[in-house]
């Protein structure tokens, strides 16, 4: 899906990552530490960081990912955008300087996210962008609502089933307008792997969708 880039095009696209990379920065150290601020004060501190956490997911990363395809003909800035970040997110953690409202020390699974969101954005666009995007929504937005729903049922980080209902309600409409059954099928499988964590489900619940999907592309 590489589409030869003019001058205008550059210019235009420029403008664009630079955009979503001050909207990234606002979410990230405005809206995501008033959230922790307003959770923490009614149901604690680790509370707050994990709310802080959902408002990322789903105004940075989700967000941005649904605006790529519209906005940009080549995967290269929102790649660079995505390296930028992971590198702002994986800092704190090697020089203990965390940015308190999101960040914990035992848990870099931020890193994980802009990780996985700049090689989906990357290989998804060789074949399909949507193929990259969609996992993303999965990661950001369906995982974003299992936590919101957690948070507010336990106040706490938990993997209570009833946060993966949550994530599939979203998650199978979102499926089903892109992939139809296939994508049902993606948006059901990752909302169970998401459940258990014998890997970061930032890079879990992504690669089982993007695994299911693939299929459409080489069966």
């Amino acid at each position: 899906m590489y589409t030869e880039w003019t001058t205008t095009n550059i210019f235009n696209e420029t403008i664009y990552a630079s955009i979503l990379l001050i909207w990234v920065v606002f979410v990230v150290n405005i809206l995501a530490k008033k959230g922790y601020e307003w959770i923490k004060t009614y149901r604690g501190e680790r509370a707050g960081i994990y709310f802080a956490r959902k408002i990322i997911h789903f105004l940075a990363g989700g967000l941005v990912a649904l605006l790529v395809p519209y906005l940009f003909q080549s995967p290269l800035l929102p790649v660079i955008m995505a390296s930028i970040l992971t590198i702002v997110v994986y800092i704190p953690h090697k020089t203990n300087r965390l940015m308190y409202w999101f960040q914990v020390p035992d848990n870099i699974a931020e890193v994980y996210f802009t990780i996985m969101w700049g090689i989906l954005i990357f290989i998804g666009w060789i074949i399909d962008v949507w193929l990259g995007v969609i996992p993303i929504i999965f990661m950001a937005w369906g995982d974003g609502i299992t936590g919101i729903i957690r948070n507010l049922r336990y106040s706490r980080r938990t993997k209570a089933w009833i946060g993966n209902l949550a994530m599939a309600v979203l998650c199978i409409p979102i499926g089903f307008v892109t992939y139809k059954w296939l994508g049902v099928i993606a948006a059901i499988i990752s909302s169970i792997v998401e459940h258990y964590e014998f890997i970061d489900d930032n890079i879990s619940v992504p690669t089982s969708s993007f695994i299911i999907l693939l299929t459409k592309y080489i069966i």
